[in-house]
């Protein structure tokens, strides 16, 4: 009696210490709130414009980087925990938070601008569904997968939310999307609570890529996720123990496969919920779907997946939608024009390592930060090996994107896509490495130590890789104040002409005016002589008139890519502002708007 007394007050009393919070948990909440302080305060004494060819490296003050450091070491504090295990979890949330409002929402500290031209654009495209009854996929690209720009334009004539404010938060509503998927993803690949919280960690530090902005890619991406973690949580399968590559072994091994799932209902209702996730990823956007395809086969030929069938499926509902909805669009661009290694390397690789100094220098450290993962993941895949512990469902997933690189060069940016895809997973196999190799045990003070060095250093290759196009992805109330001026001027059908992309425009009027860079009018030489007559001829053609829209930004993205140099395109404006018809209609410091009237 008196024994099962002493069990019962022992129990209690455990109960008791597990529900109050320990002072390190405290101490690492509150390192996490000081952190995101620091952050938002640095990030708000930048002044705009952005004059560093770096990005907003060369201008956030050191304060930010004391946030950032303080960060990483709260959170590999709270990971180390104690021998019961990491933090209590609203801590751990609380700083992955903290972390996510850090590495995507700097931009949103420094200005109340979308940062990119291509949010704009979005919203435009979304403007124009909305304003439309019909899609006609004879518009251009976007058209022939309407899927996520119908979404957002339901969404946003629903909710009456502002469409620039939420184009503003997207990087940090996408990451948080992103993570919630992977947070599932991972408690079906690992029971290691440690574990679990650093994968996420990671994939934030190695997210360079910068898709997770209002876009189809971010919306697939997330699908993409839930897909994964629907095919290797309820849709999994278990094979036997594999005795070799003989057909009868193969065979034998193929037909003793078993569900993971007992119950049939769960199954059901997880096919059809995949079925229906990979029709909207494949109305939503070109490249995703094939990603799709790739590791959802790939886990079934190794046996992972029950329904033996689901890649033939989903091929075939990838077929369906290229060969009538998108066909408009692959009748002029054949899907594997431009296919080859060689080619790959040149769009992805050596076409982006040219420039000024330090937009070279920003290319080259995000090569190095995806060699680091990769790197680290391959340590921890080799560890696993040895001690027979290696998943090979997670090496799959993370080497199968590599497959789509050299079939499509993807306008330079197919090596950014397959990284992202395949980051996920290179973070749970890097951290193999960066943890022992029993879960269950702590990391020693200086395993941690190495750690929040680690994840710090990788963190300021990430915000370094992210931002370092704010020369030309960050922009004025000048520039938006020219793009609303010429959107205002010009009439329907007339041409708006801007010196390259990085312009926000195209929000709103997205059918209405016929929008070229003078980037495009010039591919091959932008100097006065060859570019100046081309411009203004194809100006003065346009029968509604043209507006030439020359902002800051968009000139000094071709300065830094070293497509012309500031003195270059000034003598090409001036040029320009000479000719007959062509007069100025709107100026401020960073921005002109000249007027072209047709002959």
């Amino acid at each position: 009696m008196t024994r099962g007394l002493d069990v019962t007050i022992r129990t209690i009393r455990t109960i008791r210490t597990q529900g109050r919070w320990k002072s390190r948990d405290v101490w690492c909440a509150l390192a996490g709130a000081v952190s995101l302080a620091l952050v938002v305060w640095a990030a708000s004494t930048v002044a705009l414009p952005v004059n560093s060819d770096v990005g907003l490296v060369g201008v956030l003050p050191y304060p930010f980087w004391i946030g950032v450091l303080l960060l990483n070491v709260a959170f590999v504090v709270a990971l180390r925990g104690d021998a019961a295990g990491p933090a209590r979890r609203p801590v751990m949330l609380w700083l992955v938070v903290v972390l996510v409002l850090v590495l995507f929402g700097t931009a949103a500290f420094v200005t109340d601008v979308p940062r990119g031209e291509v949010a704009f654009r979005h919203l435009g495209i979304a403007d124009a569904l909305s304003q439309n009854e019909g899609i006609d996929p004879e518009i251009d690209a976007y058209f022939n997968w309407p899927g996520f720009f119908a979404l957002l334009a339901t969404v946003l004539r629903a909710t009456g939310l502002d469409p620039v404010t939420v184009a503003l938060w997207a990087p940090v509503l996408n990451m948080g999307l992103w993570l919630a998927a992977l947070g599932v993803l991972t408690r079906y690949l690992t029971s290691d609570p440690r574990r679990r919280w650093l994968v996420l960690w990671v994939f934030c530090l190695g997210n360079w890529q910068d898709q997770d902005y209002l876009s189809p890619q971010a919306f697939g991406f997330f699908l993409y996720l839930v897909v994964i973690a629907l095919v290797i949580g309820p849709l999994a399968a278990r094979p036997p123990e594999f005795r070799g590559f003989r057909r009868a072994d193969l065979a034998a091994w193929w037909q003793g496969r078993s569900p993971a799932e007992p119950r049939p209902g769960h199954r059901v209702s997880a096919l059809a919920g995949t079925l229906l996730l990979v029709v909207v990823i494949c109305a939503s956007h070109q490249l995703t779907p094939f990603l799709v395809l790739i590791a959802i086969a790939a886990l079934t030929l190794s046996g992972r997946v029950w329904p033996s069938r689901l890649p033939l499926i989903t091929a075939v509902l990838l077929a369906l939608w290229l060969a009538y909805p998108a066909s408009a669009y692959l009748i002029g661009h054949p899907p594997l024009a431009g296919a080859g290694l060689q080619t790959a390397i040149a769009a992805n690789v050596v076409d982006r390592v040219s420039g000024s100094a330090g937009h070279v220098l920003v290319v080259q450290l995000r090569i190095v930060l995806t060699l680091i993962l990769w790197a680290l993941a391959a340590a921890g895949a080799l560890r696993d090996w040895r001690r027979g512990r290696i998943d090979i469902r997670v090496v799959l997933l993370a080497v199968t994107p590599l497959l789509l690189f050299p079939v499509q060069s993807y306008g330079g940016e197919m090596l950014i896509r397959v990284s992202l895809f395949a980051l996920p997973f290179i973070a749970m196999q890097a951290c193999s490495v960066l943890l022992p190799t029993d879960g269950s045990t702590r990391p020693s003070a200086r395993a941690a130590g190495g750690l929040a060095l680690t994840c710090f250093l990788l963190a300021v290759l990430t915000i370094t890789g992210r931002f370092g196009n704010a020369e030309y992805d960050v922009f004025t109330d000048g520039e938006m104040a020219a793009v609303a001026t010429a959107q205002r001027l010009a009439p329907p059908g007339s041409a708006v002409i801007s010196a390259a992309h990085p312009t926000p425009w195209r929000s709103e009027a997205y059918l209405e005016h016929r929008y070229r860079t003078i980037e495009e009018l010039c591919p091959s030489d932008l100097s006065t002589a060859m570019c100046g007559p081309l411009v203004y001829d194809y100006a003065r053609r346009n029968s509604a008139g043209a507006f030439l829209l020359l902002t800051r930004s968009s000139e000094a993205s071709l300065v830094l890519t070293g497509q012309s140099s500031p003195g270059g395109f000034a003598e090409l404006e001036e040029w320009l502002s000479r000719q007959s018809g062509v007069e100025l209609a709107f100026s401020n410091a960073d921005a002109r708007v000249y007027r072209v009237v047709a002959p």
